[in-house]
């Protein structure tokens, strides 16, 4: 069974049969659920949806089953094609519409693909609301429209260069300052949309851009989520070419990761720690991420007389404390950044300007940099789950097992020891125990991951 149905939006593999994977009547179920519910609490006539999606190959079918579904019930539909999930985030206020939809299944590989939900403000939908499409789609209580109130269908081709631009205009990315140094930078794109969106940034900021996997076919040439064991060619590449930095994003463009001048990873962590340090350099404030994130993000912001604060894991979460603490900088440790005074929501974009702009403003290269932060090491491991295992039932007796550490129970079961952390949760979109663990050498941080996996398996 891969249908994963959750208050974020719904995903799964193409084909197989309906309710246990992502089948055509599954898209048109799920799609009528949030078209019906839009309809239901906004009070106006004639709705609009953005809608995108990244370059896997199952994209355009899933495409057309959606705008079809929406305009069957009366919705007009705005279609950015292939695009970005940053992309069409900034084009849902940008286009004054009542919603999105992205469709992409971000890092999963490519027989997956999902529906991710919008609200108004280009933000994802709360944990209540998703909660309320998901009642929608099991009650199918659908009422679609007369032929002659079907939705209108329009596409737009400028949705990238209002993006770029908006970056562009933002006062702490220094497009000058980028441009002096002339920087020569190689991306891998997994063959997706990054390959549009980031070459066309990065031109207007005066780099050289050395392709890497930038053709937006889908035929994803190596795992799409961006960890080291999976970039193995980028790696070489930014040697061969005598690059300034790489590049890295997955499918949807949310994500960023970025190689060293040396070829050496500068590490997912990092990407959020570097662009707070210069963000947090020029004006103090918040900073926030999840509680799977790095201690070095907490460690920088104090080093800048700022604050910092985790939250639950997922963007909706990470947002929701952003707000509420009013936050300069805010993101996930998996290379998303989320920098308010765009928008809120994780862009690889906004991130990559950023983080260029620190990179000319120090005069540093990008190991270096790299070498002025706080030293960590995270450990990203997982558990399988089957039907027999309870993981209610485990996550509490983990938390009586480790009474008397620092225990946090707001997400799953973070156990927070003087010099490393472990964090256990259930995922949201996979089936699977994520185990997260954080400690001053590599060694140590795999170590305990396999002491804690132990651990479970012993109380099983």
């Amino acid at each position: 069974m891969s249908l994963i149905k959750s208050i974020s939006g719904i995903r799964g593999t193409i084909g197989g049969k309906v309710n246990d994977n992502l089948t055509p009547l599954d898209v048109v179920k799920f799609a009528s659920a949030f078209g019906t519910w839009l309809q239901n609490t906004q009070n106006k006539k004639n709705l609009t949806l953005v809608i995108g999606r990244d370059a896997r190959i199952s994209g355009e079918m899933v495409s057309s089953l959606v705008t079809a579904t929406l305009q069957g019930l009366g919705i007009n539909v705005v279609d950015l094609g292939l695009s970005t999930t940053p992309t069409v985030e900034i084009m849902v206020p940008e286009l004054k519409a009542d919603g999105g939809i992205i469709l992409t299944a971000s890092h999963n590989p490519k027989q997956w693909n999902a529906l991710k939900l919008l609200n108004a403000k280009g933000e994802f939908i709360s944990g209540e609301n998703g909660a309320e499409v998901l009642a929608l789609a099991e009650s199918e209580d659908f009422n679609y429209a007369e032929v002659d109130d079907l939705g209108k269908y329009e596409t737009r081709n400028d949705a990238f260069d209002i993006h770029i631009q908006q970056i562009l205009d933002l006062p702490m990315v220094d497009v000058e300052a980028i441009k002096a140094k002339k920087f020569k930078i190689v991306l891998d794109a997994v063959n997706s949309t990054g390959g549009i969106a980031i070459p066309m940034l990065l031109d207007k900021l005066g780099c050289e851009t050395v392709k890497l996997y930038c053709e937006p076919n889908g035929q994803f040439p190596h795992n799409p989520e961006p960890l080291k064991e999976h970039l193995g060619d980028i790696c070489e590449l930014v040697k061969k070419e005598n690059a300034d930095l790489g590049i890295v994003v997955d499918p949807d463009v949310d994500r960023l990761a970025l190689i060293d001048e040396k070829g050496e990873m500068f590490g997912e962590e990092y990407t959020l720690v570097a662009v707070a340090d210069y963000l947090l350099k020029h004006k103090k404030g918040t900073a926030i991420s999840n509680l799977s994130s790095s201690r070095a993000l907490r460690d920088v912001a104090r080093s800048h007389d700022s604050e910092y604060f985790a939250s639950a894991v997922g963007e909706v979460n990470v947002v929701n404390l952003m707000k509420e603490k009013n936050a300069v900088i805010g993101g996930e440790g998996n290379g998303g950044i989320i920098y308010p005074d765009l928008h809120y929501g994780r862009d690889s974009l906004v991130g990559a300007a950023l983080f260029l702009t620190h990179l000319a403003k120090e005069n540093k290269t990008v190991s270096e940099l790299r070498a002025g932060y706080p030293e960590y090491f995270m450990g990203k491991k997982k558990i399988e789950l089957t039907p027999e295992i309870n993981v209610d039932d485990i996550l509490a007796k983990m938390e009586k097992e480790y009474q008397n550490e620092e225990v946090s129970t707001v997400d799953g079961v973070k156990i927070d020891f003087e010099k490393n952390w472990v964090h256990l949760r259930k995922s949201n979109t996979e089936p699977i125990i994520r185990i997260y663990t954080e400690a001053h050498s590599q060694e140590e941080a795999d170590k305990l991951g396999d002491d804690i996996i132990a651990k479970i398996k012993s109380l099983i």
